[in-house]
């Protein structure tokens, strides 16, 4: 991966290989903790996050519905990622909010265990290729279901429960596919590996709801704010498997992967990206961008030039 150089790990700022947790560190045994992926873009008004209240907001809902309380407000956080960039000289960078169970005890009641929080940034392209994202990307139903709402909370964005995405871009990249696709445990279409999943029928988007154990995205939530603006229907409805190699189109979207179009499923052709995904990735990347003023609420602007703060400043939470 691209490395930056400094780290923001409760409450300080420290080298990017001084960031390290103890061997018994109790996410490392049982996943018990949540995550928040975000990205900031270099635009005219300077490097922007976006939609940064919303994504942390949902790291705070994720640690509550698993019974962690955050040592730092969200204010603090927003604050030390703003830090962070700076301190990284970046203009346009991908950002990693984690807060998870650290070390103090092992076993499975996890309450007396110490929850810590870093932050890290860092440059990375496109998630599933700029071919990808041009021209379409090819993706796999996977035989492994999405986890059932029964089991775990598909609305957290919880560490664990990501060995279930693991599973499915594993087994669809060793069949030589760019992506994988979920079903819930209904048999329905649920999301990517880490994406929601849009499909195009005679003008009609449509795109799972949350009862199919998505992970309810920020950007999912944004392209369907725009597809509206543009004119385009969008229903939140079951769809079955077969709908997927019926699409007149198909597109997946995602904090990394962001808005990329699907060109075939399972070796039935849909070709390349249409009208309808065309016109949704270029409303989006003029927003991300800031060239919209439409969705300039969207964009948390970072003031690079602001002098940087010292460690003992940031770390006051």
């Amino acid at each position: 991966m691209n490395e930056a150089d400094f780290i923001w790990m409760n409450g300080e700022i420290v080298r990017w290989e001084d960031a390290r947790v103890h061997v018994l560190t109790h996410a490392l045994h049982y996943g018990s903790g949540v995550f928040e992926g975000i990205r900031a873009y270099e635009t005219d008004r300077g490097t922007a996050v976006f939609r940064h209240r919303d994504h942390l907001a949902r790291l705070a809902r994720s640690a509550e519905l698993y019974y962690m309380d955050l040592p730092f407000t969200q204010e603090k956080l927003r604050e030390a990622t703003h830090e962070l960039i700076r301190r990284n000289e970046l203009r346009s960078c991908y950002i990693r909010p984690i807060a998870f169970r650290g070390y103090g005890e092992m076993g499975l009641f996890p309450l007396n265990t110490p929850v810590e929080v870093v932050i890290a940034v860092w440059p990375w392209g496109a998630y599933l290729g700029e071919e990808g994202q041009r021209h379409g990307i090819r993706v796999k139903v996977s035989s492994w279901r999405r986890m059932s709402p029964d089991s775990f909370i598909p609305q957290a964005k919880a560490c664990g429960q990501y060995l279930n995405s693991i599973l499915a871009k594993v087994e669809s990249a060793k069949a030589g596919y760019d992506e994988a696709i979920l079903l819930d445990d209904q048999g329905h279409v649920s999301e990517g590996s880490g994406e929601n999943v849009f499909v195009v029928r005679d003008g009609v988007i449509s795109t799972p709801p949350a009862t199919a154990s998505i992970l309810e995205g920020i950007t999912s939530a944004s392209v369907k704010q725009i597809a509206a603006d543009l004119g385009f229907e969008v229903v939140e409805r079951d769809i079955a498997r077969g709908e997927l190699f019926q699409a007149d189109e198909m597109f997946l979207t995602g904090t990394a992967a962001e808005v990329v179009p699907v060109r075939e499923v399972d070796d039935h052709l849909l070709g390349e990206p249409g009208e309808l995904t065309q016109a949704i990735q270029k409303r989006f990347f003029e927003a991300i961008k800031g060239q919209r003023e439409e969705y300039l609420e969207w964009l948390d602007i970072v003031d690079v030039e602001q002098p940087s703060v010292s460690q003992e400043q940031v770390g006051t939470a």
